[in-house]
């Protein structure tokens, strides 16, 4: 039996990699001579480093950058051997980087993003693919797009101070000395929202609250970003207020869609073509993926939905194994899964099962084995 492990992480308890280590070590009880593979996956969030860097055999660069708030940070990012750079912004702009009492999406930048996009052109990137989940900011990529060479200038001609309200004062764009780099090499964004910039379904109406933003504080940057929008369009000809997607970690990819020619793309679509899934899946016998919970939202390109609709096309049959189900989680079969088994085999809370989630894991594979042992007797 030959067995492909193709998981997320379970958010906060395991990483994909510990998850393949768990569903390893639960198969080998059952079935000892079973061949396994085990690829880490991610969905542009968190872990999408580590899982192309362990996918391809890359290698892990630490670079200083700029916080959100203006600090020093060390951030790490991935080479592969193809020469494509990965990036997490949250590596550099995320919200785990900002004290709860110190969350202000009026004030924090993407700066430190950008200065990672320079750091992997002056590496020799041929590609570069950006996850922008998780972010901390509400700039539109104003950051980014400062640290890349561009100038954001108020009526007197002055430089736009970090952070998302200051945008509200732009009224002059000069790309003059935007990285020259950035018409050569292509950038990938990683994003699975397809919100619009602005309005009631806007980067600062839905993902600012966490951010910190009061309502007051929501209307503010929503206007902040209109205004960045209209500057835009007058003066660079790119309308990129209600692209879907341009919404996604506080504006950035609408940021990035216009200063950087960059494409918007499911971050598991994109995920599983730079691993080249496609062809690795084809010399195994059984898939199995997972996530910390499975429910209706997991049909919207979480990483279950990815690989069991690419494992359907090759007749590849699917278990996911995860941390919870949700409600609307059999919609899932629909997209190549043939069984989905929770981990959790007694009542517990969240932090119980969290805290023994490797154990737990490991445990509910074995159970799944014995199942597909039973089978064989049955069916051989």
């Amino acid at each position: 039996m030959r067995v492909l492990i193709a998981s997320d992480s379970f958010k906060g308890s395991l990483s994909s990699i510990r998850v393949g280590e768990a569903v390893t070590e639960g198969l080998k009880k059952v079935f000892p001579e079973a061949i396994t593979k085990v690829i880490p996956i991610a969905d542009g969030g968190e872990g999408t480093v580590e899982a192309l860097v362990t996918a391809n055999g890359g290698r892990y660069l630490i670079k200083t950058v700029t916080s959100p708030l203006g600090e020093p940070v060390k951030a790490v990012m991935g080479m592969l051997p193809d020469g494509t750079a990965v990036i997490e912004m949250a590596a550099a702009s995320g919200l785990p980087l900002v004290p709860n009492k110190k969350k202000n999406p009026l004030i924090t930048t993407t700066k430190g993003t950008g200065e990672l996009i320079k750091i992997a052109l002056d590496e020799g990137a041929k590609r570069i693919l950006i996850g922008i989940g998780g972010s901390a900011t509400n700039d539109g990529g104003a950051g980014v797009v400062q640290a890349l060479g561009a100038r954001l200038l108020d009526q007197e001609g002055n430089e736009l101070s970090p952070g998302g309200a200051a945008l509200a004062n732009l009224a002059k764009i000069d790309v003059t000395n935007l990285d020259a780099r950035l018409n050569i090499v292509p950038i990938t964004v990683i994003c699975d929202v397809d919100n619009p910039l602005c309005g009631p379904r806007g980067a600062s109406a839905v993902y600012g609250p966490q951010k910190g933003a009061t309502p007051e504080m929501v209307n503010c940057l929503d206007q902040c970003l209109v205004n960045f929008a209209e500057k835009i369009r007058e003066q660079l000809g790119i309308d990129i207020q209600d692209i879907p997607g341009a919404g996604a970690a506080g504006g950035l990819g609408g940021g990035l869609l216009a200063f950087t020619k960059a494409q918007l793309k499911s971050g598991t679509e994109a995920i599983l073509d730079t691993i080249k899934f496609d062809q690795i899946i084809r010399d195994y016998d059984l898939v199995i993926t997972g996530e910390g919970r499975i429910d209706a939202q997991s049909a919207f390109g979480k990483v279950p939905k990815g690989v069991g609709t690419r494992a359907q096309k090759y007749g590849k049959p699917v278990v996911a194994i995860v941390g919870s189900i949700g409600e609307g989680a059999e919609i899932m079969y629909e997209f190549g899964l043939q069984a989905i088994v929770p981990i959790v085999n007694r009542t517990m809370t969240l932090e119980e099962a969290m805290a023994d989630s490797y154990n737990l894991l490991a445990q509910a594979t074995e159970r799944t084995f014995r199942l597909i042992q039973t089978g064989k007797f049955l069916f051989d």
